[in-house]
């Protein structure tokens, strides 16, 4: 996800402020000793994945363990943070001494069992709830009592989620934004029955990794994709309907708006399919007409258009 700026300035009385202020605060500062945790695991190693696991180790200095059942898959993600951090020493933000610790903090693997001795898992794997529920049956079975098992989820519901296992508030939400390295913000989303010391042991944990924390309550989309997919789908509907293309919706959102991006844009650096899949939550979730998603979205994902990743979206990126 990525921030949204407006350009616009509001006058309010002075007690107007203040009631806004109290409104829209943050997550206080968490202070929160968070020692206890020394080993982090991470499933799936696709790009959320991998910059979790690369902030665990490069931020917080954590061992990390990196869980994929495809080889192949975390030998891409091994290799891709091995260019993120060769880029970071060429431009000196870290020294060579401090990346050769984060790849010796990372470990990949094939099996599950791998993670028994985590002190937090936090999956990363495909937006769908059968598969979620899967892993974190296993990520039950596998991982030691009174180990946290987190989500990265960002659209479907928690208490789901944690329906799944035998340690229900030990559950919880942990949706970091896209690129994990770049975007500040890890939104935090407790489901119905996380215990108190497991959400400030998450916000603590989001903190020494070098994030900022709000916390949303266990609604379809949580705060970040209630407001930024419907966003995203209009933008798809008008370009559907041939209102305008899809470069002018993008500049006039950015040049009217002071968008860092288009809508369009967006959506195919975070990937069409991840798009619809959390628009069809919204949808079948809430049950309101206003989240279905666009047509031409699903046509494209049908395609296999799903944006940068795949090479084509809504713009060309093969060249």
């Amino acid at each position: 996800m990525n921030g949204i700026f407006l350009r616009n300035s509001f006058r309010f009385s002075s007690a107007s402020a203040q009631h806004c202020r109290r409104l829209i605060s943050t997550t206080p500062v968490n202070s929160r000793n968070i020692d206890h945790i020394k080993r982090v695991g991470v499933v799936g190693s696709g790009q959320m994945g991998l910059g979790i696991a690369y902030v665990a180790a490069n931020v917080s200095r954590l061992p990390v363990v990196l869980m994929d059942i495809s080889k192949e898959q975390t030998d891409k993600g091994l290799a891709f943070m091995n260019r993120l951090l060769e880029k970071d020493v060429a431009k000196s933000k870290i020294t060579a001494e401090h990346a050769k610790g984060t790849r010796e903090l990372v470990s990949a693997t094939n099996s599950m069992s791998s993670l028994s001795d985590v002190d937090i898992v936090i999956e990363a794997a495909s937006e769908n709830l059968d598969i979620k529920s899967s892993i974190f049956r296993d990520l039950d079975n596998i991982c030691k009592s009174d180990a946290i098992l987190a989500t990265n989820t960002s659209s479907i519901s928690i208490t789901k989620i944690a329906a799944a296992t035998k340690r229900a508030e030990q559950v919880i939400g942990m949706h970091f934004m896209n690129p994990v390295p770049v975007m500040k913000l890890v939104e935090v989303i407790p489901g119905l029955a996380t215990a108190d010391n497991i959400l400030q042991d998450t916000l603590a944990l989001a903190k020494a990794m070098g994030k900022t924390t709000t916390v949303a309550q266990d609604i379809p989309g949580f705060v970040a994709n209630r407001l930024l997919m419907p966003y995203i789908n209009e933008a798809v509907m008008l370009l559907e309907a041939g209102v305008a293309s899809a470069a002018d919706i993008d500049t006039t959102m950015k040049l009217g708006t002071n968008m860092p991006m288009g809508p369009l844009t967006l959506a195919d650096f975070i990937g069409l399919d991840t798009c619809l899949a959390i628009q069809k939550v919204l949808h079948d979730n809430t049950g309101d007409s206003k989240y279905r998603p666009s047509v031409l979205l699903q046509k494209y994902v049908d395609a296999g258009w799903y944006g940068k990743k795949s090479g084509r979206g809504f713009y060309d990126y093969s060249q």
